[in-house]
Protein backbone atom coordinates (compact mmCIF):
# COMPACT_ATOMS: atom_id res chain seq x y z
CA UNK A 1 0.00 0.00 0.00
CA UNK A 2 1.23 3.20 -0.65
CA UNK A 3 0.40 5.79 2.45
CA UNK A 4 1.00 9.53 2.19
CA UNK A 5 1.89 11.02 5.44
CA UNK A 6 3.81 13.98 7.06
CA UNK A 7 7.53 14.38 8.74
CA UNK A 8 6.02 17.11 11.02
CA UNK A 9 7.31 17.01 14.12
CA UNK A 10 5.51 19.84 15.59
CA UNK A 11 2.03 18.46 14.85
CA UNK A 12 -0.69 16.65 17.25
CA UNK A 13 0.64 13.40 18.59
CA UNK A 14 -2.54 11.72 17.89
CA UNK A 15 -1.54 12.00 14.43
CA UNK A 16 1.79 9.91 14.62
CA UNK A 17 -0.39 7.63 16.82
CA UNK A 18 -2.78 6.90 14.19
CA UNK A 19 0.31 6.26 11.75
CA UNK A 20 1.90 3.89 13.94
CA UNK A 21 -1.54 1.74 14.43
CA UNK A 22 -1.39 2.15 10.50
CA UNK A 23 1.86 0.50 10.02
CA UNK A 24 0.97 -2.08 12.83
CA UNK A 25 -1.88 -3.16 11.28
CA UNK A 26 -0.97 -3.39 7.82
CA UNK A 27 2.28 -5.18 8.73
CA UNK A 28 -0.10 -7.65 10.97
CA UNK A 29 -2.07 -8.49 7.57
CA UNK A 30 1.42 -8.70 5.83
CA UNK A 31 0.85 -6.11 3.64
CA UNK A 32 4.18 -4.09 2.85
CA UNK A 33 3.97 -0.65 2.71
CA UNK A 34 5.36 1.78 0.29
CA UNK A 35 5.50 5.72 1.51
CA UNK A 36 8.52 8.93 1.07
CA UNK A 37 10.88 7.33 3.21
CA UNK A 38 11.43 10.01 5.78
CA UNK A 39 11.87 9.14 9.54
CA UNK A 40 10.12 11.37 11.63
CA UNK A 41 6.91 12.34 12.25
CA UNK A 42 3.45 10.71 11.12
CA UNK A 43 6.55 9.02 8.38
CA UNK A 44 9.05 7.46 10.85
CA UNK A 45 5.86 6.57 13.33
CA UNK A 46 4.29 4.78 10.14
CA UNK A 47 7.44 2.68 9.82
CA UNK A 48 8.08 2.08 12.98
CA UNK A 49 5.23 0.45 13.44
CA UNK A 50 5.15 -1.87 10.37
CA UNK A 51 8.93 -2.72 11.13
CA UNK A 52 8.20 -3.28 14.65
CA UNK A 53 5.62 -5.95 13.69
CA UNK A 54 7.58 -7.69 11.10
CA UNK A 55 6.19 -5.50 8.01
CA UNK A 56 7.87 -4.55 4.60
CA UNK A 57 8.31 -1.26 4.47
CA UNK A 58 9.56 0.39 1.20
CA UNK A 59 11.03 4.29 1.25
CA UNK A 60 11.13 6.50 -2.30
CA UNK A 61 13.32 9.25 -1.33
CA UNK A 62 14.23 12.24 -3.54
CA UNK A 63 18.56 12.13 -3.15
CA UNK A 64 18.42 15.58 -1.77
CA UNK A 65 16.50 14.86 1.14
CA UNK A 66 18.91 11.93 1.34
CA UNK A 67 21.88 13.94 1.62
CA UNK A 68 19.93 15.74 4.22
CA UNK A 69 20.15 13.02 6.25
CA UNK A 70 16.12 12.69 6.20
CA UNK A 71 15.35 9.33 5.26
CA UNK A 72 14.55 6.34 7.86
CA UNK A 73 17.73 4.14 8.22
CA UNK A 74 15.65 0.95 9.23
CA UNK A 75 13.60 0.15 5.98
CA UNK A 76 13.31 -2.82 4.20
CA UNK A 77 14.07 -1.01 1.07
CA UNK A 78 15.16 2.54 0.35
CA UNK A 79 14.97 3.57 -3.17
CA UNK A 80 16.54 7.00 -3.94
CA UNK A 81 15.24 9.12 -6.78
CA UNK A 82 16.26 12.19 -8.84
CA UNK A 83 13.55 14.12 -7.92
CA UNK A 84 9.76 14.64 -6.48
CA UNK A 85 8.16 13.54 -9.74
CA UNK A 86 9.69 10.29 -9.91
CA UNK A 87 8.75 9.80 -6.13
CA UNK A 88 5.57 10.13 -6.94
CA UNK A 89 4.67 8.09 -9.88
CA UNK A 90 7.28 5.23 -7.92
CA UNK A 91 5.03 5.32 -4.90
CA UNK A 92 2.09 4.69 -6.98
CA UNK A 93 2.87 2.67 -9.67
CA UNK A 94 4.39 0.44 -6.67
CA UNK A 95 1.24 0.18 -4.99
CA UNK A 96 -2.62 -1.58 -4.97
CA UNK A 97 -4.26 1.01 -3.02
CA UNK A 98 -2.96 4.43 -1.83
CA UNK A 99 -3.74 5.88 2.16
CA UNK A 100 -3.98 9.17 3.04
CA UNK A 101 -2.84 10.42 6.57
CA UNK A 102 -3.04 14.09 7.65
CA UNK A 103 0.06 16.01 6.33
CA UNK A 104 0.86 19.44 4.70
CA UNK A 105 0.56 20.52 0.94
CA UNK A 106 3.03 17.61 -0.29
CA UNK A 107 1.05 15.14 1.09
CA UNK A 108 -2.12 17.12 0.06
CA UNK A 109 -0.71 17.31 -3.13
CA UNK A 110 0.17 13.56 -3.70
CA UNK A 111 -3.19 13.00 -2.55
CA UNK A 112 -5.26 15.28 -5.04
CA UNK A 113 -2.57 14.07 -7.90
CA UNK A 114 -3.84 10.41 -7.11
CA UNK A 115 -7.35 11.28 -6.93
CA UNK A 116 -6.73 13.25 -10.52
CA UNK A 117 -5.69 9.71 -11.93
CA UNK A 118 -8.13 7.82 -10.97
CA UNK A 119 -10.52 10.10 -12.31
CA UNK A 120 -9.00 9.87 -15.41
CA UNK A 121 -9.00 6.14 -15.63
CA UNK A 122 -5.01 6.36 -15.16
CA UNK A 123 -4.87 4.82 -11.69
CA UNK A 124 -7.90 2.68 -10.73
CA UNK A 125 -7.23 1.17 -7.23
CA UNK A 126 -8.90 2.43 -3.83
CA UNK A 127 -7.50 5.61 -2.13
CA UNK A 128 -8.51 5.69 1.80
CA UNK A 129 -8.21 8.82 3.75
CA UNK A 130 -7.86 8.27 7.37
CA UNK A 131 -9.71 11.16 8.56
CA UNK A 132 -7.79 11.42 11.76
CA UNK A 133 -9.09 14.63 14.05
CA UNK A 134 -11.37 15.44 11.21
CA UNK A 135 -8.65 16.84 8.88
CA UNK A 136 -9.92 15.77 6.01
CA UNK A 137 -13.21 17.12 6.21
CA UNK A 138 -13.18 20.39 4.76
CA UNK A 139 -11.58 18.71 1.61
CA UNK A 140 -14.18 16.28 1.49
CA UNK A 141 -16.56 19.07 1.75
CA UNK A 142 -14.64 21.02 -1.24
CA UNK A 143 -14.68 17.89 -3.78
CA UNK A 144 -18.62 17.41 -3.03
CA UNK A 145 -18.85 21.09 -3.73
CA UNK A 146 -17.09 20.37 -6.75
CA UNK A 147 -19.26 17.89 -7.41
CA UNK A 148 -22.76 20.34 -7.30
CA UNK A 149 -21.12 22.86 -8.58
CA UNK A 150 -20.92 20.26 -11.64
CA UNK A 151 -16.90 20.59 -11.83
CA UNK A 152 -17.19 16.89 -11.52
CA UNK A 153 -19.70 14.11 -11.50
CA UNK A 154 -21.54 12.66 -8.76
CA UNK A 155 -20.19 9.13 -9.49
CA UNK A 156 -16.67 11.08 -8.62
CA UNK A 157 -17.67 10.52 -5.19
CA UNK A 158 -16.70 7.21 -5.28
CA UNK A 159 -13.27 7.68 -6.10
CA UNK A 160 -12.17 7.81 -2.24
CA UNK A 161 -13.34 6.22 0.99
CA UNK A 162 -13.39 8.35 4.21
CA UNK A 163 -12.40 6.67 7.84
CA UNK A 164 -12.01 7.56 10.96
CA UNK A 165 -9.39 5.26 12.53
CA UNK A 166 -6.15 3.16 10.93
CA UNK A 167 -8.36 0.34 12.24
CA UNK A 168 -10.73 0.66 9.96
CA UNK A 169 -8.85 1.03 6.61
CA UNK A 170 -8.50 -3.16 5.96
CA UNK A 171 -12.44 -3.12 5.51
CA UNK A 172 -12.51 0.25 3.69
CA UNK A 173 -10.11 -1.89 0.76
CA UNK A 174 -12.43 -4.56 0.82
CA UNK A 175 -15.50 -1.96 0.20
CA UNK A 176 -14.02 0.31 -2.33
CA UNK A 177 -16.28 0.01 -5.34
CA UNK A 178 -14.23 -1.34 -8.80
CA UNK A 179 -12.51 1.31 -10.74
CA UNK A 180 -11.56 0.97 -14.51
CA UNK A 181 -10.35 3.12 -17.14
CA UNK A 182 -13.07 2.21 -18.99
CA UNK A 183 -15.50 3.55 -16.40
CA UNK A 184 -13.65 6.19 -15.63
CA UNK A 185 -13.02 7.68 -19.00
CA UNK A 186 -16.68 7.57 -19.73
CA UNK A 187 -17.53 10.64 -17.97
CA UNK A 188 -14.20 12.21 -16.73
CA UNK A 189 -15.45 15.11 -18.69
CA UNK A 190 -18.22 16.33 -16.96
Amino acid sequence: MCVYCASSRSAHPEYRSAAHRLGEILAGRGVGIVYGGGAVGSMGALADGALGRGGRVTGILPRFMADLEWGHPGLTDLRLVEDMRTRKHLMLTLSQAAIALPGGCGTLEELLEAITLKRLGLYVNPIILVNTRGFFTPLVQTLSLAVSERFMDQRHLDMWQVVDTPEEVPGALERAPAWSPQHAQAFAAV
